[in-house]
């Protein structure tokens, strides 16, 4: 398989994997499988010891960052006195081996580069990949009533077409109550294999309880949300991107197709909060925005460049306004930076993340994964993001009170109860809708 390059965000794992939990999946590894590659080395006790699995997962994790990382120096870490170190251990458990490397890894000084357990690294391969197997329902757990309740369910999925609502609440699982069980234990008993069945006890409101048979299917995760708006004298298209999974593009590449055959005025692409994925995505999606001019470019561990730019394969040249906030990132930004820096749309919101990093996600032989910074990425501008962001071109903040609404409440993004979807409309109407000329009036004589 070709190597994925992953923008991940630096608080990836903590917004996609609570809310990957609730997703209900087994899904395939959709990256690269890499081998270890072992240096030569010396003394017959080294060699034996290798063979023990934990300590082979160890010497696994330290060739791929030292084949990949993008500094050759580590920080200034002595890398293979890191190995020797480590191979002189004995690990009598996986869990020994995971903290050794989590260990080794930290004196590198760089939070991308990071160790993920079998669980972890299943999350987010499921999640770049854009795919999962299951039942396709979003849970969650009331805090108040400690109840199993569905958030929604996934278009297209096995529970969305037997009919389970938003709001419903999971009273069994196979037969087994769900009080008092905690979102990871209601995972466990409803994933499993395609194909094999499921019975659900589902209460809702003002109905008997009723059980509910799905069967396990392999499903696409929705990144991309759209539609049409209504805003005045304009048409808008309004599009969500939560984050550049493998299916981003084309769901992206849907999105605007069907709202230009709606016949929009401008465009709203909305990416706040969204942390990132893949590195392909981002430059697939910038080119339906930009029919010329550079997205990106990337430099290397021995300062090789790539650089990315438009092909003139551009789905719309309509005007753009882009929403960023403090979460967005990596990948966000790449598409940020490119629409900005070409005075393709007007960006508005606040200071983006600041993530310039490309990691390469590799599977270890025990299940378990590694994500390591392999090069560096640059907007069109040249200017280096990190820990900087993207300044939008409006600056526009939401208070408090204004993030928690629209939080608790997200049926009120992209409406009145949204400032800087509001800007962004104001925006739009000074481009779109031609402005009265001074001292001209539309009264005939």
């Amino acid at each position: 398989m070709p190597t994925l390059l992953y923008l991940l965000s630096m608080n990836q794992y903590k917004k996609y994997f609570p809310w990957l939990k609730g997703f209900l999946f087994n899904g395939a590894i959709a990256t690269t499988a890499s081998l270890s590659l072992v240096a030569p080395i010396t003394g017959n006790s080294v060699i034996a010891a290798l063979q023990d699995s934990p300590k082979n997962v160890v010497d696994e994790a330290w060739q791929i960052v030292n084949r990949e990382y993008v500094d050759r120096d580590f920080n200034q870490v002595d890398w293979e006195a890191t190995r020797r170190e480590l191979l002189s251990r004995n690990y009598t458990s996986n869990e020994q081996a995971y903290e050794a490397i989590r260990e080794a890894l930290e004196p590198l000084g760089d939070p991308y580069t990071r160790f993920l357990d079998p669980e972890n690294f299943e999350a987010l391969t499921n999640q770049t990949a854009g795919e999962l197997s299951g039942v396709g329902i979003r849970l969650e757990v009331n805090e108040d009533t400690k109840t199993l309740n569905i958030v929604e369910p996934i278009d297209n999925s096995p529970a969305s077409k037997a009919g389970l609502q938003s709001g419903d609440i999971i009273e069994e699982i196979d037969g087994k109550s769900t009080q008092g069980m905690t979102l990871k234990e209601a995972s466990a008993l409803i994933r499993g294999e395609i194909g094999t069945s499921i019975i659900l006890k589902i209460s809702r409101q003002g109905e008997t309880p009723f059980d509910v048979t799905l069967t396990r299917a392999q499903i696409q995760l929705p990144s991309v949300r759209y539609s049409l708006k209504p805003e005045g004298k304009l048409q808008v298209g309004y599009i969500s991107l939560d984050e550049f999974s493998s299916h981003a593009a084309e769901q992206m590449r849907r999105a605007i197709g069907d709202l230009n055959q709606e016949h929009v005025d401008a465009y709203v692409l909305d990416l706040r909060n969204n942390p990132g994925g893949l590195l392909h995505a981002s430059i697939d999606i910038a080119r339906m925005w930009l029919e010329q001019g550079s997205i990106v470019s990337t430099i290397d561990r021995i300062g090789g460049k790539q650089e990315f730019s438009a092909n003139q394969t551009s789905l719309t040249n309509l005007p753009l306004v882009v929403l960023v906030n403090e979460d967005s990132a990596s990948a966000s930004e790449i598409l940020t930076g490119a629409l900005k820096d070409n005075q393709r749309a007007t960006v508005i919101g606040t200071q983006t993340f600041g993530k310039a990093a490309v990691q390469s996600v590799h599977a270890l032989s025990d299940g378990s994964g590694l994500a390591v910074t392999v090069s560096r990425y640059y907007p069109p501008s040249g200017i280096d993001i990190t820990k900087k962001g993207i300044t939008p071109d409006i600056k526009l903040g939401l208070t408090r009170s204004q993030k928690q609404l629209l939080q608790t409440k997200p049926e009120l993004i992209a409406t009145n109860k949204d400032p800087q979807y509001q800007r962004a409309l104001k925006i739009l109407e000074d481009e779109v809708v031609p402005q009265p000329i001074l001292g001209q009036t539309n009264d005939s004589e």
